[in-house]
């Protein structure tokens, strides 16, 4: 079933410590190989450049408000997507693309002019996703995923377009509002 939302409902943010119990418990609804306890402490904690994204339902006052994130490394001068996530029932509503975006942008703010990330080979929503974005697929790592061996395919974006990029942000549905931009 897919969410009807309103203006402004989801917030997109950075992610901050008192995010950590709802974003471990996103990933452990999204992935059966998800992140160990502690991963997403670390991220914040690190002295290394990253980004800690989250989108949060603004109508939820209790329960799980956090229902997408995402997490960005910097290695020189290309933005690596370490991991990106969304609740399922709020799938299809553009908040995984919003979440992508955002980091991007603010990525490319801070000096990144590239981005590679890995999916699973099986996970055609999100490969076609990444490349109307402009990913292309360079390589493929046999057996990355821990939990079925299943193969990762290697995505890079060789050049961060801004314009092309604000452009699809600019007509994402006003449900989603960004702190950022």
């Amino acid at each position: 079933m897919i969410l009807t939302l309103t203006e402004g409902q989801i917030r997109l943010r950075r992610m901050s410590v008192v995010d950590l119990p709802e974003v471990e418990a996103l990933d452990q609804a999204c992935f059966t190989d998800p992140w160990p306890a502690g991963a997403f402490a670390h991220e914040l904690q690190s002295e290394g450049p990253n980004l800690c994204l989250v989108a949060e339902d603004s109508r939820i006052s209790d329960g799980q408000k956090i229902v997408a994130a995402a997490v960005f490394w910097f290695i020189l001068d290309e933005l690596h997507l370490g991991t990106i996530s969304v609740l399922s029932g709020y799938r299809k509503q553009k908040i995984g693309l919003a979440l992508l975006i955002e980091g991007l942008l603010l990525g490319q703010q801070m000096g990144a002019q590239s981005s590679l990330l890995e999916v699973r080979a099986g996970n055609s929503e999100a490969l076609n996703l990444y490349q109307r974005l402009g990913y292309q697929v360079v390589g493929r790592r046999p057996g990355y995923y821990q939990d079925n061996q299943e193969d990762a395919l290697l995505l890079t974006l060789p050049q961060i377009e801004v314009a092309k990029l604000k452009m699809i942000r600019y007509m994402l549905p006003n449900s989603i509002k960004s702190d950022f931009f």
